[in-house]
C-alpha cells in the first residue's frame, strides 16, 4: 500500500440507530486507499461468538456471525463491502446499486489475532475491486446470538431496523479531492 493517502479512521461507537455504546464496546476501523488497493485494519472487542462452519477464508453469510464490516461507496452507487471476522473468515462483495451484488466471495489477504478480550485483523483488498471515487464510508460491528444480537455503526442508519446498505448515511473519505465528497 502506498502511504501517501490519508487513512480514514472510523470508530464504531453507537448502536445502528444512534445510541452510545460504552468505550469497551467500541471497534476501530482504519481504511487506507493506495495504488495497490485497500488496506483495512480492525481492532474490536472479542465476544466469543461461535465461529462459522467451514474453513477460514471467503465465507458466505458471515454477517450472521461476529463480524466487523466496512463499506466503501464510489460513484454511481457502486460499492465494496468488506466483512472481517475474529476467527479468520472474511467476505468481500462488489455491488452495483443498493444491495445488487455483482460479485462475491473474493479471496483477499487477511490475518487476525485474538488477545484477551480484543481482536485485530488486517486485510488487503485488490484495487480492481474498489469502485472509482470520490468515496464515502461507513463501518459496522455485529455480535451476539439470538435475542442478544447487537448491531453497531460508526455512522448510524436510522429506521425501523438495522440496514447497513443505507448509502445516504455514509461519510466522505478523507482522501477525496477538495469538494469531492461523493
Amino acid at each position: 500500500m502506498t502511504s501517501g493517502q490519508r487513512p480514514a479512521t472510523l470508530t464504531v461507537e453507537r448502536t445502528w440507530d444512534g445510541e452510545p455504546v460504552p468505550p469497551e464496546g467500541h471497534a476501530r476501523v482504519v481504511v487506507r486507499l493506495g495504488r495497490g488497493g485497500l488496506e483495512v485494519r480492525v481492532e474490536a472487542p472479542w465476544r466469543g461468538d461461535p465461529a462459522p462452519e467451514g474453513p477460514v477464508g471467503p465465507t458466505w453469510g458471515l454477517w450472521e456471525h461476529e463480524v466487523v464490516e466496512v463499506f466503501v461507496l464510489g460513484e454511481h452507487d457502486r460499492y465494496l463491502e468488506v466483512e472481517l471476522g475474529p476467527h479468520g473468515h472474511h467476505l468481500v462483495l462488489v455491488l452495483n446499486g443498493r444491495r445488487n451484488v455483482v460479485s462475491r466471495e473474493h479471496r483477499i489477504e487477511y490475518v487476525v489475532q485474538r488477545r484477551g478480550d480484543r481482536w485485530r485483523g488486517r486485510a488487503r483488498v485488490p484495487a480492481m475491486l474498489v469502485p472509482p471515487g470520490p468515496h464515502r464510508l461507513n463501518a459496522y460491528a455485529v455480535h451476539g446470538v439470538g435475542a442478544a444480537r447487537r448491531y453497531l455503526a460508526a455512522h448510524p442508519v436510522p429506521g425501523d431496523a438495522p440496514d447497513f446498505h443505507r448509502l445516504d448515511c455514509f461519510e466522505a473519505a478523507p482522501w477525496n479531492p477538495v469538494g469531492g465528497d461523493g
